[in-house]
This record gives structure tokens, sequence and C-alpha cells, in this order.
């Protein structure tokens, strides 16, 4: 028995730790005061920047949402760089004439193309603002002046907003919008606790200059990913408490869940290559952290199979792991008015386990596909 007793220990310390975590996501999102934007005019110069690689069946509607912005039209440029589309994503472009295009001309092979895409984008800008999002999201009229007054008033060098997924189709794709909702949420709650670790480029926004004043993306131009966490965590590493989340939901952008598991698995790969780069070890030991958990609860359902007391202690922590969870999302999903998605915690509880444990792995080792390329 004193053989069993130590799994189970190892599995309740890791339990509390997990729960204790949660807890601190929940504290954090509760740090972030709901924003109301200002009624003031905005004054401040904005380019905003999407960089496109075979967008043809989307990006009308975006350029669509870009203009339709109500912000002064003096004060704002909207840049497109096209990463070599071969499809007719640049003639799409053209056919608009308030939108610059930028074509990337780049001869050598690179393993990140976007961040070549943005920092060239950015050096041909004239806005004091850069507010970048991809190239097949959504957005409202008020998107761009709520970001803007939010900026005004707080002198933040890094913004992050909110992003969601919408129009999903099946329940794979629910619950990836669930799921989404929470690593948003996670991403809040570390800025609300002073202590950035994620972002999303879909909805991002600093200073030109704070930009260049950091190094752009030099130190992690070699991963294909991360144009956007890993220059969060450089602004972080700078600029201290300069880092906020825009808490308001006329400041959203909406984008699509994928529509079958292989398309998931690439991009979450994608994310999770990131997290080998990251200098900040306390973000790398929580997630190591949070993987053992979900290992464990697996193994013991296994362990289950031949020892009853096992499955005990798995079905005890996947309970646990539920109720926190679901505790974080509550509010979050009324942030989003997406409450109905949390129908979906149980099924996506197991679901998660699984994922965490392999996504853990393999985004961590070997080549992914993006847009068409083998990177790492």
């Amino acid at each position: 028995m004193e053989i069993l007793n130590v799994p189970n220990y190892f599995s309740a310390i890791l339990t509390i730790n997990y729960v204790l975590v949660v807890v601190t996501f929940i504290r954090g999102w509760h740090k972030l005061m709901p924003y109301k934007a200002s009624t003031k005019k905005c004054t401040t110069p904005v380019s905003v920047i999407v960089a496109a690689r075979n967008e043809a069946g989307s990006i009308s509607y975006t350029i669509e949402d870009l203009l339709a912005q109500d912000y002064d039209k003096a004060l704002l440029e909207i840049i497109f760089i096209d990463d070599h589309s071969t499809d007719n994503t640049v003639e799409i472009i053209t056919g608009y004439k308030d939108v610059k295009l930028i074509i990337l001309n780049e001869d050598k092979a690179l393993n990140s193309y976007k961040k070549k895409a943005i920092q060239t984008a950015i050096s041909g800008a004239t806005g004091k603002l850069i507010v970048t999002t991809d190239a097949d999201c959504r957005m409202g009229p008020n998107w761009l002046k709520t970001i803007v007054s939010y900026y005004e008033e707080h002198d933040y060098k890094m913004i992050s907003s909110p992003v969601v997924y919408f129009k999903e189709q099946s329940f794979f794709e629910r619950a990836q919008a669930l799921e989404f909702l929470y690593l948003i949420g996670l991403g809040a709650s570390t800025i609300g606790n002073g202590k950035p670790s994620t972002c999303n480029g879909a909805n991002l926004a600093y200073e030109r200059d704070a930009f260049y004043e950091v190094g752009g993306f030099k130190g992690i131009d070699d991963l294909a990913s991360g144009d956007d966490e890993l220059l969060l965590h450089k602004m972080a590493a700078r600029y201290g408490k300069k880092i906020g989340f825009l808490r308001n939901y006329d400041a959203m952008v909406y984008t699509f869940a994928k529509p079958n598991m292989s398309e998931f698995i690439q991009q979450r790969k994608r994310w999770a290559s990131k997290s080998t780069r990251y200098k900040n070890k306390s973000i790398i030991v929580l997630g190591v952290f949070v993987w053992l958990f979900n290992l464990s609860i697996l193994a013991n359902g296994v362990a289950g199979l031949f020892i009853g007391l096992f499955f005990k202690v798995a079905l005890v922590q996947l309970l646990i792991k539920i109720v926190f969870e679901f505790l974080f999302l509550w509010d979050v999903t009324r942030f989003a008015k997406r409450r109905e998605l949390l129908a979906l915690m149980p099924a996506l509880s197991l679901m998660h386990i699984i994922y965490i444990i392999f996504i853990g792995v393999a985004g961590n080792s070997g080549k992914y596909n993006w847009k068409g390329r083998m990177v790492k």
C-alpha cells in the first residue's frame, strides 16, 4: 500500500497546484476593469497591418470591415502585405483604392515569412500606433477607435485585445470556440496579474517606436511563429506594466475555427512551438505543471483499469479540473456573450487532457505545415 500512496501523493500535489493556477487566472481576469470607450475624438495616427497569403476566399470581407471603421481617414492607413500568394489575393487587394499593398519579394528561404512581412510593412508605415490583424478576420465599425481610445487614455506600449471564433458549423468547431476562449482568457488574466504570457496577433496593437526600441523581431526571427507572444515578452521585459488587455466587446475580432482535426493539429503545433523560446522560465515551469497534471489524470485512468483506487483518483482530478475551469470560463464566456458553450465542458475537459499531452510533445519537436509551407 505504501507504494500505491506515492503516485497518489504526486497526483494530489499536481491537482492542488493546478487549482492554485486556475484561481490566479480567475483573479487576474477580475483585475481587468471593463473599459468604456471615451467619446473624445481620437488623434493618434494608426497603421493597420495585415499579412496575407492565399486568402482570396475571405480577404474581401476583412478589407471591407477595415474600410468601414469609424475612424478619421486622415489618421488611418491600411497596409496589406502579400506573402507570395499563389491565388488571386493580390488582385482582390488592388481592387480597393484606399488600401496600400506591399508585395513581399523574398528570394531566399526563410523560416518566418510572417515576421518578415510584418517588419517590412512596419518599416514603411507612418502611424504612431501599429495594429495587426489577420486576413481572415472580421471586426465591427467601432473596433479601431475603441483600441485607440484605450491607448490614448492609458498610454500603453502594447495592447492585447480579444479574439473569438464565430459561425461554428459542428461540435468540433464549437469545442474549439470554448477552448479558444480559455486561451484568450488565460492571456488576459496574466496581463491582469502583471505577468504577461500570451496574446494573439489577430488583435494586437503596439507603438511603432516601442517595436524598434525592443529590437523588433530580432532574436526571434528564426522561429516561424511568435510574432505575437514572443514580441509580447520582449515588450513586457522592457516596459513592465505598460502592457494592457482591452476588456471591451467592441474591441473584439472574429475568426474561424479549424474545420478538421488535421488543420487544428497543425495550428496548435505552431502555437506550442513558441514555448521553446520563452525567456521567462516561470511560464515554461507553469506549462510543465499543467502538462504533468493532465498526464497524471490519464495515467491514473489507465492504471484504474487494473487497480480501482487509481480510477477514483482520476475521477476526482477530472471533476476538480471541470469545476475550476468552469468557474474561470463562466466570466470569460459572459464577456464574449457565449455562455451557451459551457454545456460542452464535460466533453471538452476529456478531449483537452489528450490534446494537452499530445501537443506538449508534438509542438516542441519536428516541423509543421503553415500556409502550404513546412516550417519549424
